[in-house]
């Protein structure tokens, strides 16, 4: 005969082994959740700079400053952040 303690001990690594694929798989669908709430944000952030830098590369290009191209990215940047709404 299967003693009751065996059986109990049997039935509580059992759930335990549940529970705790259970915990492992929402810490994996968290951290993908938040890798791709990483990778959207970067995109937008690219998304959002990419105009000042297509101004700051043809005045690169064809000044061949960098002071000017900075410049130039900046304004940019804070014309697209002040007129973002």
């Amino acid at each position: 005969m299967i003693s009751l303690d065996l059986c109990l001990t049997t039935l509580s690594s059992l759930l335990l082994s549940q529970v705790g694929a259970g915990v492992e798989t929402l810490v994996a669908a968290g951290i993908l959740v938040l890798i791709g709430v990483i990778i959207i944000m970067v995109v937008g952030a690219l998304l959002f700079f990419l105009p000042a830098a297509v101004v700051a590369g043809v005045v690169w290009y064809l000044t061949g400053s960098e002071l000017y191209a900075a410049l130039a990215f900046l304004a940019v940047a804070v014309i697209s952040l002040t007129r973002r709404k």
